[in-house]
């Protein structure tokens, strides 16, 4: 019949400027598409470099190494046969693009330029490509002598252009084209492209995967057609994860799905489809208007057919619905495996985490215990590269993990660190959780190392501070605090260097960090406490879904610690207790709930406001609870915390991005660091406006 065609897409595990392990996964995916039938195969965007090189883009050295690794899967006989279309950069006129290049039988076919650039939010694009300006301009592109001599050919086409096979025509779009609002996959549909591929490198979000599947969905239900989307997966070296979903849908259905969250390195994904269903859909539906103006698309033709005369009895997929997690089971799938990527190439054994026994840590602690279910679950499903990279961990070439509360004890230490003003109650809980999850637990009391920086202190000045319980000043209170918080991070960087040591065994561990994106915001915490370490997988999570990401655990896995934990109000613990009972909380210490920051940080970042136009905004918004005047109160406060504190996220551990408000500056939010703290013109507009409306109460 020649009508239909099977496809595949992929999801690889790719890593920044890892040209040996990027190769051999592009050729595994391609291995694979072609023994499940397919003759096209689509790879994420920049997989030959991996998309997170950043200034590395800048190096001919990347440019250099990339054309290597194409001449590589060029010569090797597992591309043969099969359309490629692989992601990498490439200089053209001396200007760099991000590109795709596809291939068949070792002659490049085209190579097509982005068009429309991702600049926003983690996203850089601009700094190291240019965009494709001319719509439908192609141009020849001479290749390296080193592709020359494989494929013969001196030039290729290079530019806006779509691949003409003998039995379809297919289109690409590269990830944020997808997105802007003019897709060049209307233009392609309007003259007669029926395949789009989308080569992407879209990172995790909670609540986010829909608005992908829904963007697809959209696509092919106004213009008819295939689309293939590829993504990256995995932690490239950043704090971003790419969480896959690699899909195939036709004309509004979705009928083939990866998954979004996998230990696996490289999924792929296939469907068998019918071309003449895209072209009864469109004939019907979405029949081009012959008079509207657009450009026709250049064509590149080949001869070469995705399809065979005798694919009668070929299956075709059938529409499914997608299946999406919930932010609860976001938060445990998705730091989970970014923490598995940081630790496996990181070359370390294993984590440590500051326990003290309240949601922040407490919710750290589960989500590496969830890291231990998902690779327990991908031995058991005999996934080999999984189970060598735990051994290697563990220095154990024989150990193969069958209980995650068994494999935590391997990998991960937890560590209480009392002072003489914590409770025994948050030590406790700390201990009951370590229990449940198997961590190998220590409890440490930092007394000593706190008398003896402030003898050191003493010794010098002839004072020693006291905190306000005892007489002491606001700024003797703070400084009294800030020396157990500090001394906390300088134990835990020691015993994550030499704790195994002291055991016997090789290896150091990374030191997790647990301050979540609304203390970011504020700014409460001390600068280089616990809330220094390596990497954070909690720093994009707000408290509220932190606390239901608990909630969670408690069914999911039975910690039942939790409870206790999730019941207990947050508490640094470190002001002199009252009674043996903790006199200090972390709202009245912020002067704001956490519920109320995660409106406020969302209008701060999302909604762009400033001073004013958020209390503008939050007036009406919480107008049945709190009068003008406390609204007022309430966004002033907050913005004299930011601006104080601002400097703090200079410093900040690299978090997991999961939070579209994320305050972190070193990335996603780049605001400064030093502010005029008073905001006098926007405070001013604040109170005029806000004493206008406690008048027109009055009068009510």
């Amino acid at each position: 019949m020649g009508r239909k065609v099977t496809l595949a897409t992929c999801a690889l595990n790719q890593w920044a400027l890892d040209f040996e392990g990027n190769s051999e996964r592009i050729l595994q995916s391609i291995e694979i598409a072609k023994a499940q039938g397919a003759k096209y195969r689509l790879g994420p965007e920049l997989e030959i470099c991996g998309y997170g090189c950043a200034d590395h883009f800048y190096e001919s050295d990347t440019l250099l190494h990339s054309f290597q690794v194409l001449k590589k899967l060029l010569e090797s006989p597992v591309t043969q046969d099969i359309i490629c279309d692989v992601g990498m950069p490439i200089m053209h006129h001396n200007v760099r693009y991000n590109c795709r290049v596809l291939f068949l039988n070792r002659k490049i076919l085209l190579i097509r330029p982005k068009i429309m650039m991702a600049n926003h939010g983690n996203y850089r694009e601009l700094r190291w490509f240019s965009p494709w300006n001319p719509s439908r301009k192609v141009e020849d592109y001479f290749l390296p002598r080193m592709i020359q001599e494989v494929t013969g050919q001196d030039t290729v086409p290079f530019g806006d252009c779509v691949l003409s096979t003998i039995d379809t025509c297919i289109g690409t779009e590269l990830c944020e084209e997808l997105w802007n609002p003019r897709s060049p996959h209307i233009q392609m549909a309007q003259d007669g492209v029926e395949i789009f591929t989308n080569s992407s490198a879209s990172h995790h979000e909670l609540r986010k995967a829909d608005q992908r599947v829904h963007l697809i969905k959209s696509a092919t239900t106004k213009c008819g057609g295939i689309y293939l989307y590829a993504n990256q997966r995995g932690c490239d070296g950043d704090r971003v994860y790419y969480d896959g979903c690699a899909l195939v849908a036709i004309n509004g259905d979705i009928v083939a799905q990866g998954a979004q969250f996998s230990l696996t390195d490289v999924e792929v994904i296939t469907a068998s489809l019918d071309l003449e269903d895209v072209r009864s859909y469109r004939g019907e539906i979405c029949q081009p208007s012959m008079d509207s103006e657009h450009k026709l698309c250049h064509r590149i033709k080949v001869d070469f057919s995705l399809s065979t005369v005798d694919d009668i009895y070929l299956p075709t997929h059938e529409p499914l619905t997608w299946s999406f997690h919930t932010p609860e089971e976001e938060i445990s799938l998705g730091p989970a495996c970014w923490l598995w990527d940081y630790l496996r190439r990181s070359g370390q054994a294993g984590f440590l985490l500051p326990l003290s026994g309240g949601v922040d840590s407490s919710s750290t602690a589960c989500i590496v215990y969830s890291m231990c279910e998902l690779l327990c679950r991908a031995v058991q499903d005999n996934n080999m590269q999984v189970l060598k990279d735990i051994r290697r961990v563990v220095s154990d070439d024989r150990y193969s993990p069958q209980d995650p509360r068994e494999l935590c004890g391997r990998i991960f230490t937890t560590c209480y660190m009392a002072s003489e003003n914590s409770s025994e109650d948050t030590r406790s809980r700390a201990k009951e959780l370590a229990n449940q999850i198997g961590s190998t637990h220590m409890d440490i009391n930092i007394d000593m190392a706190v008398k003896g920086i402030l003898g050191i202190f003493s010794v010098v000045t002839g004072r020693l501070p006291q905190f306000r319980t005892n007489g002491g000043s606001r700024r003797e209170n703070l400084a009294l605090q800030n020396i157990q918080a500090r001394v906390r991070m300088v134990l835990a960087y020691l015993f994550a260097q030499l704790v195994l040591w002291a055991r016997g065994s090789p290896g150091g561990l990374l030191v997790l960090g647990s301050a979540n994106v609304d203390e970011s915001l504020t700014g409460y915490f001390t600068k280089y406490d616990c809330s220094s370490a390596d990497i954070n997988p909690i720093g994009g999570i707000s408290k509220n879904d932190l606390k239901s990401f608990l909630l969670y655990c408690v069914e999911q896995f039975q910690i039942t610690a939790l409870r206790g934990i999730l019941a207990a109000p947050p508490t640094a613990e470190l002001e002199p207790l009252t009674d043996g009972q903790v006199s200090q909380t972390d709202e009245a210490d912020m002067g704001i709930t956490y519920s109320e920051l995660s409106v406020i940080g969302r209008l701060r970042k999302i909604s762009k406001c400033g001073p004013f136009s958020m209390f503008c905004k939050l007036i009406h918004m919480w107008k049945d609870a709190l009068s003008p005047t406390e609204v007022a109160q309430k966004v002033k406060h907050f913005f004299r915390m930011y601006s104080v504190n601002r400097h703090k996220m200079t410093t900040v551990t690299p978090a997991y991005h999961a939070e579209s408000y994320s305050p972190d500056d070193n990335r996603f939010d780049l605001r400064p660091f030093l502010y005029n703290t008073s905001w006098t013109w926007q405070f001013r507009s604040i109170d005029q406006v806000s004493q206008m409306a406690a008048n027109q109460l009055e009068e009510l």
